[in-house]
């Protein structure tokens, strides 16, 4: 691997004023904006309350990263208003359902996969977050916290943690508009979507902590993706602090 990549990466998908590519997009060609698993259990989730809850403006100061947590569950309602923030639809204009967090060019390339540790009424597992229905997929059933910590650089955080939320991106649907300035997109993206969790959790009396360790193949083998196209980004450890 060179060591240049990165510096690479940037120079080579600068946009320079006069030499941007025209013309259209190819519609036909357009990746799905949702996944899905259609033949695995799905569990429907309560509907998000957004009403009360703590200020925005204290909910900024008290956001920290929390690694240490205790092992009383989540309720099925938390995981539910955790989800919903993160990506969940907010609202629908002209046909098209905007989410909680902005995506270039509204192309939404990111999945949102849960590990759930302790959460009441969802048993301990690997879920995939079906967004345009607010419900859970259920992709493996079982303890999957050790393989977690794992796959996130070996941190026990990830071991300890009530859920952890890990992020995919399915590069194509960004790739089709945008081609090889994308992943910058992509990745931008994910910034949003994992703020969104960090602030949620403080409004709900939770701690969370980023994660941007990992490895790769791990974590992809992890959510059973095994596709060129898909891959882990990001993750996120969730629960009550202790």
């Amino acid at each position: 691997m060179s060591d240049r990549i990165g510096d690479r990466f940037q120079e080579q998908t600068k946009y320079v004023r006069g030499e941007l590519s025209g013309g259209g997009l190819d519609w036909a060609s357009k990746p799905e904006t949702y996944k899905t698993y259609p033949d695995v259990p799905r569990i429907p989730l309560d509907s998000p309350r957004t009403k009360g809850g703590t200020s925005l403006w204290r909910t900024l100061k008290e956001r920290h990263s929390v690694r240490n947590f205790a092992q009383e569950p989540l309720s099925k309602l938390e995981l539910s208003r955790l989800l919903w923030a993160a990506q969940g639809i907010s609202h629908e204009k002209r046909g098209v359902a905007f989410r909680t967090a902005p995506s270039a060019g509204g192309l939404y390339p990111i999945e949102t996969y849960v590990v759930v540790n302790r959460v009441e009424d969802v048993g301990s597992g690997v879920y995939h977050y079906a967004v345009a229905d607010h419900a859970l997929e259920q992709l493996q059933r079982g303890n999957f916290a050790l393989e977690t910590a794992r796959a996130a650089l070996d941190q026990r955080m990830a071991h300890e943690a009530n859920v952890v939320f890990v992020w995919s991106a399915i590069f194509e649907r960004s790739k089709w508009k945008y081609k090889q300035r994308a992943y910058r997109y992509i990745y931008l993206d994910t910034g949003h979507i994992a703020q969104n969790v960090a602030l949620a959790a403080v409004a709900l009396g939770l701690g969370s902590c980023h994660i941007g360790a990992l490895y790769d193949e791990e974590a992809n083998a992890l959510l059973g993706i095994e596709d060129e196209g898909e891959s882990v980004i990001y993750m996120t450890a969730v629960g009550r602090e202790r």
